[in-house]
């Protein structure tokens, strides 16, 4: 979604450098088809540029997401012994941002034992359109037996628009 607000503000810019550049070429010594010509080639090249540039950012995202992904998925596999705890974990109201652009969003672990216990948390971001934005992994240490500890969530990279959280998976160890 975003990608189309970025090509499609591309296009418009370029829409706007050609008509620029066909209404002032009108007072030069070229014919005005020459003028027009030319600023039709300068708005493709714009246009081609800002293309490859939406496209550069999407793999970056992309890529950004893949090793985010990974990194949880590690995380969460290297803890020996642990249970699903994800009954244990609820995720705050809504969604904030930080001084930096990136989402948070409050959780608060119950822990349900008779031991103290340590939790790691998954929790993923996603766009209106349930596309998966982000995803982290918030390690709640020595929560109290029968007690709950509060933590934040916070996404990797700067998130715009609406984003909701969720939790994907939760472990007690």
């Amino acid at each position: 979604m975003a990608r189309q607000r970025i090509r499609d503000t591309a296009w418009g810019f370029a829409v706007v450098v050609a008509a620029v550049a066909v209404l002032s070429g009108c007072s030069g010594n070229e014919a005005p088809s020459s003028n027009a010509s030319k600023a039709a080639s300068a708005a493709e090249s714009l246009a081609s540029q800002a293309s490859s540039a939406v496209a550069s950012l999407a793999s970056e995202a992309s890529g950004t997401l893949a090793s985010a992904t990974a990194e949880a998925h590690r995380r969460l596999e290297e803890i020996k012994g642990g249970v699903d705890a994800k009954s244990d974990v609820k995720l705050g109201g809504s969604t904030g941002t930080d001084a930096d652009g990136r989402k948070t969003v409050p959780i608060t672990v119950t822990n349900s034992t008779s031991q103290s216990r340590t939790y790691a948390v998954q929790v993923d971001f996603r766009d209106a359109g349930g596309n998966l934005l982000d995803t982290v992994v918030v390690t709640v240490d020595n929560v109290a037996a029968g007690a709950s500890k509060d933590a934040t969530a916070r996404s990797n990279r700067k998130l715009t628009g609406d984003v909701t959280t969720s939790v994907a998976r939760a472990v007690r160890y």
